[in-house]
């Protein structure tokens, strides 16, 4: 989840006009990053190996 003050060190990080566009990629990306680290901080992640594995199923 997004903080109000994430929220607003992310608009003040931006140029003086943006599009609403913009501003919803860059609140997505960050979300997406947090909820990441928020997995990784809690050992919800799976080695390279099953990954590897996992990639593999998707081809064939």
């Amino acid at each position: 989840m997004l903080s109000k003050e994430k929220l607003i060190q992310q608009i003040e990080k931006f140029p003086d006009e943006f599009t609403i566009d913009e501003l919803i990629e860059n609140l997505i990306l960050i979300d997406k990053i947090n909820n990441g680290v928020h997995q990784s901080e809690n050992n919800k992640v799976i080695s390279e190996d099953e990954m590897d594995n996992e990639i593999e199923k998707w081809f064939k």
